[in-house]
């Protein structure tokens, strides 16, 4: 999908119609519109020759797309395909190609910090109606998606997560003080930093900017990921990503410092 979005802005800033492309590469206008639509997959060799006539000479931008293009990887995600909503795999498979996340939470635990008995009161509260084998299929996969910051080659990851997230007991007493240990834990590691932004900040209007800013290969992938009613949504027009960029700088600046964190995630633990 982010490929089909990519060749689409290409052939638009080109100001090219999909018609006048598909003469340029020889093939049927319907055949441009199913590739920018994500309904058709494009080799690499028919992507170059498109990057070229749209004159992008962003030789970096080129060979990630082509990488895109015939990139085959079949993750650990596809086990879950018709059981979750395929945008939860999206987020997965998102999660994988990052080089870094940025998250930022104000209600809940980061879900890539989550311990099982966290993830599982979350679900059943919010899905009350989901029968527990359903429940537990939610479960395993946001446990396994915690992969990319526990595997060898973890990716760099940065979370600042409100007070409020942190008081807010999911489930009883004993896993909550769990969760803030998982959380003290995951901390100690070189590539995940920590920050809390605390409940007496003056002036703090940034409740709303709760989001995963996911880095891309290049920074023209960049994806910003947001709960929507339906589960993640994704944003990434440049505009957008610019506006999220600052506003995570923006939040990230009056959080505290990592070590003054768990200094703070710790005295919430010895209250429990």
């Amino acid at each position: 999908m982010r490929l089909a979005t990519e060749l689409r802005r290409l052939r638009e800033a080109a100001g090219l119609s999909s018609r006048e492309a598909a003469a340029l590469l020889g093939v049927s206008p319907a055949q441009i519109t199913h590739i920018e639509s994500a309904l058709a997959g494009v080799s690499e060799q028919r992507l170059r020759r498109l990057a070229s006539h749209y004159a992008c000479t962003d030789a970096e931008f080129v060979d990630v797309l082509a990488a895109m293009a015939t990139d085959r990887t079949r993750g650990w995600w596809e086990e879950y395909r018709g059981s979750l909503p395929t945008p939860f795999l999206d987020l997965a498979e998102l999660e994988h190609h990052a080089g870094y996340l940025w998250d930022v939470d104000f209600l809940h635990i980061p879900g890539l910090l989550q311990t099982e008995d966290y993830a599982r009161a979350l679900f059943s509260y919010v899905n009350p109606e989901f029968p527990k084998g359903e429940v537990e299929g939610w479960v395993e996969h946001r446990m396994k998606r915690r992969v990319i910051i526990e595997r060898p080659d973890p990716i760099p990851y940065e979370t600042l997560i409100h007070e409020a997230a942190l008081r807010i007991r999911v489930g009883d007493q004993i896993a909550a003080r769990a969760q803030l240990t998982r959380v003290l834990e995951l901390s100690e590691a070189e590539h995940v930093t920590v920050r809390v932004i605390p409940f007496d900040l003056n002036g703090f209007g940034g409740a709303g900017s709760a989001m995963v800013y996911a880095g891309g290969t290049v920074p023209q992938l960049d994806t910003v990921v947001r709960d929507g009613p339906n589960g993640p949504v994704f944003i990434d027009s440049e505009a957008q990503l610019n506006r999220y960029r600052t506003l995570f700088h923006r939040v990230e600046a009056v959080s505290l410092e990592p070590q003054r964190s768990r200094d703070f995630i710790h005295r919430l633990a010895k209250e429990l």
